[in-house]
Parts: C-alpha cells; sequence; structure tokens
C-alpha cells in the first residue's frame, strides 16, 4: 500500500463523515458509537450488552450500511451448531468426472462486520466455535486452515436481565473482545426525536462513506500512533494494581476476586492510540487512556461477593483506579 500524507488525512477525515453516517439513523449514542469505531480502528472485537429496543442490532446494522465491506447477521439460538457459523464440507459430483468430493461450503463467519446477535443465547461448544476466529483470524474445518478477510470484526450482542435460557461466557472468550461496551437509555429530548424519527413516512438513506482499503491503512496508522514510555508505565501500573495479591490499594483488595491480564494492558494502549487517531491526533494522552479503560476493564476484572453485596462493579473500580492514577502524569 502506497502511504502519502494526503491518504492518511483523507483516511482520518473519514472517520468523522463515518460517524455523522451512523448518527442519521441512530439518536444519541454518541459515546457508543465512538467506542464502536475505536474497536475496528485497534483490530479488536466488541461485545455491547443493553436492554431490549435500545437499537443494539440496529446500530451494528447501521455501521455496516456506513463502510463498504460484506456483512453478515448470525442469530444464536440454543440448537445453533458450530458447522451453522463456520461452515461444512458437502458431498458433490464432478460434472466433467463423475467423481464425488468434498467441498467446504463457508458459513456466515466469512464476512468482514459478523453481528452475533444474543451470543449468549447459544451453549459454550457453539461459542468456542468464535474463539479460533477470533483471535488468529482463521478457522480450521476437516484439519484445514482457512483465512479470514480483513478487515475482520465481530459486534456481539447481549441482553443483560433475561437470564432463562442463556449461557453465560466464558472468561476466555470474553478476554477475546476488545472492549464490553454498555448502552443505557436515551436521555428525554433523544426519546422524543427516536419517537418522531421512527414513527413517519421518511426513510434514511444511509451511504458507505469508507472501504476497505481506507480501514486497513487506519489499522495500520494505529500501530504508530506515539505514546511516551511514561504512559505506557502509567497503563502497566494501573492494570497490575487490578491484581488482589500484589496491589497496595485497599479498594482492590476489598472488592476484586480476580485482576486484569496483559492482555488488558495491550487493549488499553491499542484502543487510545485508536481514540487519538479518531480525533485527529497522533500522540496518546491521559485523557485518552483514562476514558477507554472502563470499556478495556469492564470484563476483564472479576468483582467478589463483596463488591456485589456493596453494588460496586468493575466501573466503580476503574473510577477509583483512574483517581488514584492521576497523579502519575
Amino acid at each position: 500500500m502506497n502511504i502519502t500524507e494526503i491518504t492518511v488525512n483523507e483516511a482520518v477525515a473519514k472517520l468523522s463523515l463515518l460517524k455523522k453516517e451512523i448518527q442519521k439513523v441512530i439518536v444519541g449514542q454518541d459515546e457508543i458509537i465512538e467506542e464502536i469505531i475505536i474497536g475496528l480502528l485497534a483490530g479488536g472485537h466488541c461485545l455491547l450488552e443493553g436492554v431490549p429496543g435500545l437499537a443494539k442490532t440496529l446500530l451494528v446494522r447501521t455501521m455496516s450500511q456506513a463502510m463498504d465491506l460484506s456483512f453478515k447477521r448470525i442469530q444464536f439460538t440454543p440448537d445453533l451448531m458450530p458447522a451453522d457459523i463456520v461452515g461444512t464440507e458437502v458431498l458433490e459430483e464432478d460434472p466433467e468426472t463423475g467423481k464425488h468430493r468434498f467441498k467446504f461450503v463457508q458459513g456466515p463467519l466469512f464476512a468482514n462486520i459478523i453481528l452475533a446477535d444474543e451470543i449468549n443465547r447459544t451453549p459454550p461448544k457453539t461459542q468456542s466455535a468464535l474463539l479460533e476466529a477470533m483471535q488468529e483470524f482463521e478457522v480450521t474445518n476437516a484439519g484445514k486452515t482457512y483465512r479470514l478477510d480483513r478487515p475482520f470484526f465481530i459486534l456481539a450482542t447481549q441482553n443483560p436481565i433475561e437470564q432463562a435460557g442463556t449461557y453465560p461466557l466464558p472468561e476466555a472468550q470474553l478476554d477475546r473482545f476488545l472492549l464490553y461496551v454498555k448502552i443505557g437509555y436515551p436521555s428525554a429530548t433523544e426519546e422524543v426525536q427516536i419517537l418522531t424519527n421512527t414513527t413517519g413516512a421518511k426513510k434514511v438513506q444511509v451511504e458507505a462513506i469508507i472501504g476497505r482499503e481506507d480501514i486497513l491503512l487506519l489499522q495500520q496508522l494505529v500501530r504508530e500512533v506515539s505514546i511516551s514510555e511514561q504512559l505506557i508505565s502509567y497503563v502497566s501500573e494501573m492494570i497490575r494494581a487490578t491484581r488482589p495479591h500484589t496491589s497496595q490499594l485497599p479498594y482492590v483488595k476489598e472488592w476484586v476476586e480476580w485482576g486484569a491480564g496483559p492482555r488488558a494492558g495491550q487493549a488499553l494502549i491499542l484502543t487510545a492510540k485508536a481514540k487519538a487517531l479518531f480525533e485527529g491526533r497522533y500522540a496518546v494522552t491521559p485523557a485518552d487512556i483514562n476514558q477507554m479503560a472502563y470499556p478495556v476493564l469492564r470484563h476483564r476484572v472479576l468483582m467478589n461477593f463483596r463488591a456485589a453485596s456493596e453494588n460496586k462493579t468493575s466501573d466503580h473500580l476503574t473510577e477509583h483506579l483512574v483517581a488514584s492514577f492521576k497523579s502519575m502524569v
């Protein structure tokens, strides 16, 4: 790829246009949209959690329409099998020789953007079919390995309140998601706008703003965004402080069962770089790290029973961590 300063500037400028195009359909949720785009730029995957009716699926579909990429939706159900996701081999006859042979038929996983809708409604065996794809960007079937086209971006959704008939994601799979994004209720003004926009006859057309080459370029640029050694140490100290057996922070020892691993630090640095690039900057600031700490640590810190009894979540822990470590930078 021949990269020039003009090419870089054009690609970065498209990010704000991408957000505006998504906002044609999605009212509010500015921070959510930004976090999902950051997840894409950092080359990871996002888990979206919110109660029914908050436009999780609509958000993902609108994002796919605003990008010139292939898109597939997988509706996760209790009877879904791994072959329904990855693909399967079928026996076919060669019309020229008459001989029979096995041919691999690709499943819906072979797309650039995957919507894994209600991922926690399928058993662990099927959930695990995503693990190799999410980490290695490839799948294996009948001893053969198939590479997935890049960019490859999984957006999974789950409902936090309806637990009957669900299978909680194991820690290993949760850790594969770069960001854990929580979607809340809209404000009063936003809700009025949603009702106005969705109950009339007017249809909004979403145009493709950004393509495959631009996204691959931006993902490459994220790695080149500058971060100082001081900020890398800041991230390392913050992650290490989440581990109760070595942390010196009393609230960590009180609330945390298991702390975050090194992958959390990698995720925090990458997403902070992606946030800087999203805002047109080429250097990470402490504010980038502090903001991305919430969706990065949300699913990587296991809170204990005492924390649950006091209604303390991993977000409360992150809030305390950010306040404790601000003096470092």
